[in-house]
């Protein structure tokens, strides 16, 4: 894979802004935490706007992905984040913290641009037979950076403070920008019309989804599980604190152990991602996520809690893996933009819906309560791709 050089540039440049992102946030969660007093409604609205763009802005940043040069998106992107950092920085130095939200807001809504033209650069370069080995090499650089990103990000905040922290975050983005902009110069792409047109492309994306049984029963499967994912997400920190009586700064621990089973996972997956199909992987994974989610919300002991995450991290590229080869797999080159930018904030809209109203739950019923619920809408969500499974089945009945 590494003798391709987009996957190459790319991974490479993916490394500086996991980094770049891991500071960020662990930074901004920590100084936020800090200023509120563990405050669970300002903890959400921290998730809520890194992820908010992600439904906003998907699909109109996957259509344009499919309009525009690629490789010049993702380097504009990247800088401009890279920018929008800087302005961040700012307007802590003149004391306006809420400054910070919106910061997270624009750089998260800038990678809905960059995000689809990763994608449509592996769909053009890299050959068929291997495109599940480099999604499950992506999910495992998502996974390094659980174990680094939480360590860095709250040493860097701790020994430095916020303004640190920011500026090397700018650093960082800007660092990938420049690493993509030495990928070769994007083939012409058609030319595209007005705004009547975009619209025109976007609606036939939406259409094309529909369409593909597949796409849709995706996008059905997503919408659960990202609801579930969204009710736990803010809540990690209270875990650490309620759950097993500990100092807020112990959360990095169970996320680099989290994250190092990921790892685990990851290079696992990559060796027999051609010999198992991304349905059944997915599906596995959501079933051994869905138990361990309501195991780790009930736990009070730190051992079976940590026990637990490293289960989950372990399958966790299972969930990633497959939906990122499903997706590609399932959809032509010049659709990949908007497929991508259209189911993947399916799943990041229900994710933030869960986000918004996981802290009113935790306050309303209990910590126990919100992550049963998660658990059950996985396991609704693995449920709801058994006809997936079925149809493939289905399908090599006669050739074998």
């Amino acid at each position: 894979m590494f003798s391709n050089r987009y996957v190459r540039t790319i991974i490479f440049s993916r490394v500086l802004l996991q980094l770049g992102i891991w500071i960020r946030n662990y930074a901004v969660l920590l100084y936020v935490t800090d200023l509120t007093n563990n405050n669970p409604v300002y903890v959400s609205l921290i998730s809520v706007a890194e992820f908010a763009p992600i439904f906003l802005f998907g699909l109109i940043g996957g259509t344009f992905a499919d309009r525009w040069r690629p490789k010049r998106t993702m380097v504009w992107s990247d800088l401009l984040s890279s920018l929008s950092v800087v302005a961040v920085l700012l307007a802590i130095i003149n004391g306006g913290w809420v400054a910070l939200l919106i910061g997270s807001f624009v750089s998260a809504s800038l990678s809905q641009f960059s995000q689809p033209s990763a994608m449509k650069l592996y769909k053009r370069h890299v050959p068929f037979e291997q495109l599940q080995s480099v999604m499950a090499l992506s999910q495992t650089l998502v996974a390094i950076f659980m174990v680094l990103g939480p360590v860095m990000g709250t040493f860097i905040f701790l020994q430095f403070g916020i303004n640190v922290s920011l500026i090397l975050t700018a650093v960082l983005f800007l660092g990938s920008s420049l690493i993509l902009s030495s990928l070769p110069r994007d083939a012409e792409e058609p030319k595209s019309g007005d705004a009547s047109d975009f619209k025109k492309e976007l609606m036939a994306g939406l259409r094309y989804i529909w369409s593909n049984q597949s796409l849709k029963t995706l996008s059905v499967t997503f919408s659960a599980v990202g609801l579930a994912s969204g009710l736990t997400m803010p809540l990690q920190i209270f875990l650490v604190i309620e759950k097993l009586g500990q100092d807020k700064h112990f959360l990095q621990w169970l996320v680099m152990a989290n994250g190092a089973a990921m790892l685990v996972g990851g290079f696992a997956i990559m060796g027999i991602a051609k010999k198992v199909k991304p349905q059944l992987l997915l599906m596995v994974g959501l079933l051994v996520t869905a138990v361990c989610t309501v195991g780790i919300g009930a736990s009070t002991m730190i051992w079976l809690t940590i026990v637990l995450l490293v289960i989950s991290g372990l399958f966790y590229p299972c969930i990633q893996g497959g939906i990122q080869t499903l997706i590609v797999r399932n959809t032509e080159g010049a659709f990949i933009g908007r497929v991508s930018g259209a189911i993947t904030p399916v799943f990041m809209g229900m994710m933030v819906i869960g986000m918004f109203i996981s802290g009113y739950l935790k306050d309303m019923f209990s910590l126990l309560a919100v992550y049963v619920v998660s658990g059950g809408l996985i396991i609704t969500g693995a449920l709801l791709l058994m006809p997936l499974v079925k149809r493939n089945r289905a399908e090599r009945g006669p050739a074998s």
